[in-house]
């Protein structure tokens, strides 16, 4: 059973949430604060993270770092905040999707799904399974990169889109492909996403991010991994 933790001060909203997962047979906890989110993620290891920003003893954002300190488990943000600032602050804390209030019970149904389909493991040919470059090593069956000698951690949505790229090394993956995969859909609006992902891996694979060597833009049309 694919476990929920439901972050929300909102008892109505966190009513209607617990119904829809539970008639879907998801198990779910509830936590109304940051505080007690993180005590039920420790204690019950939950496999996604529904947040919501405005908690009422801290902001949803430190509750995303705290969260990402230990855990790859995909955070899904639920939040009234609306601008551009507010969503890439989330997204480059570490959360994987941002849902904008009001939402509708069947998108938020389907981004979840998108979201436990990136973390459930996808059979690796041997021949690609481990990716060695200059810079970084890929380990794709592990599920792990290491560079210069370190492990570096990467948000579940982080993975699937460097998963995609590297198993196509050389070639065009197009935004429209990316988008398809990783969020289950290809809306044009998307687009800031990818911007904002392939921006975070670069900082934590390239030695130089405004000049990549390895995850190259292809204007307009998407993006190439070259080893």
């Amino acid at each position: 059973m694919t476990r929920v933790l439901v972050v929300e001060d909102n008892p109505q909203l966190v009513r209607a949430l617990v119904i829809n997962l539970q008639a879907r047979h998801y198990g779910v906890d509830a936590a109304p604060d940051g505080a007690t989110a993180l005590r039920l993620a420790a204690a019950r290891q939950p496999d996604v993270v529904l947040l919501d920003l405005g908690l009422p003893d801290m902001d949803g954002v430190e509750v995303i770092r705290a969260l990402r300190g230990w855990t790859r488990a995909p955070i899904l943000v639920l939040s009234a905040r609306q601008s551009s600032s507010e969503k890439v602050s989330a997204l480059d804390a570490g959360a994987d999707d941002y849902i904008t209030k009001p939402f509708s019970m069947d998108e938020l149904l389907a981004r979840l799904r998108a979201a436990v389909r990136r973390t459930e493991d996808v059979p690796v040919a041997p021949e690609t399974s481990l990716v060695e470059t200059d810079g970084f090593t890929i380990d794709l069956l592990a599920k792990k990169v290491v560079r210069g000698g370190q492990d570096v951690r990467l948000t579940p949505t982080e993975w699937h889109l460097l998963e995609i790229m590297v198993t196509h090394p050389g070639q065009l993956v197009t935004q429209k492909h990316l988008l398809q995969e990783v969020w289950g859909i290809s809306q044009r609006n998307k687009s800031n996403y990818l911007r904002v992902y392939m921006a975070q891996l670069r900082r934590k694979l390239e030695n130089d991010p405004s000049h990549p060597r390895y995850l190259i833009t292809e204007p307009g049309m998407g993006y190439r991994f070259e080893a």
